[in-house]
C-alpha cells in the first residue's frame, strides 16, 4: 500500500489538466483555423523542399500558418489557466516541434502527409512540451506519463468527433 500512496502523492491533477488543455489548444488551433481559412495563407513550412530521399521535409500539411496559430493560441490561453504566457508560448512551440518531428519521421519511412501513425502522431507533440516544461507546469515524472497517455487517447477520440463534425478531414 505505501507504493500506491507514493504514486498518488506524485500525481498533480490540476497541473495535468492545465498541461492537457494547453496541448489541446496548441494542437487544435491549426485544425480549426484550417477549416475556417482553407488554403488561405497556408504556405508549407518546408517551402516544398525535398531531401535526398526525394520526399518532402515535412509535407504540405505542415504550414507556417498552423505553427503561428498554435503559438498564438497557447500563449493567449495560458494566462486564463494562471500560467505565464511565455510558458504557453513554449508549450505551443514544443508541441509544434514534436508534430514536425513526427512528420519528418513519417516522410522518411514513406508515409504520405496526413497519414496515421499511432503513437508517433501523438507522443512527440505531448512528450516534448511535458518534459521541457515540467518544472514550469509543476509536473512530476508520473504526471508526464499521464499527460502523454491521456493526450494520446484523448486525441484519438477527439479526432473522430471532429471528423464527424466535419472539422477534421480525416478521422485520426
Amino acid at each position: 500500500m505505501p507504493l500506491m500512496l507514493n504514486i498518488a502523492d506524485q500525481i498533480h491533477l490540476a497541473a495535468i489538466a492545465k498541461a492537457l488543455l494547453l496541448l489541446s489548444v496548441a494542437n487544435g488551433a491549426p485544425v480549426v483555423v484550417k477549416k475556417l481559412m482553407g488554403a488561405t495563407l497556408s504556405q508549407p513550412i518546408d517551402a516544398g523542399l525535398t531531401l535526398a530521399d526525394g520526399r518532402p521535409v515535412f509535407g504540405a500539411a505542415k504550414t507556417v500558418r498552423g505553427v503561428l496559430v498554435a503559438l498564438l493560441a497557447s500563449a493567449l490561453i495560458a494566462p486564463l489557466l494562471a500560467i505565464d504566457w511565455t510558458t504557453g508560448l513554449l508549450v505551443g512551440g514544443l508541441a509544434m516541434a514534436g508534430d514536425l518531428f513526427s512528420s519528418f519521421l513519417k516522410r522518411r519511412i514513406g508515409l504520405p502527409p496526413s497519414s496515421m501513425a499511432l503513437g508517433l502522431d501523438q507522443i512527440p507533440e505531448s512528450l516534448f512540451p511535458a518534459l521541457v516544461c515540467s518544472a514550469l507546469l509543476a509536473l512530476s515524472a508520473v504526471d508526464i506519463a499521464l499527460v502523454v497517455t491521456v493526450f494520446l487517447i484523448g486525441e484519438l477520440i477527439l479526432s473522430r468527433i471532429l471528423f464527424w463534425l466535419h472539422v477534421r478531414d480525416q478521422p485520426y
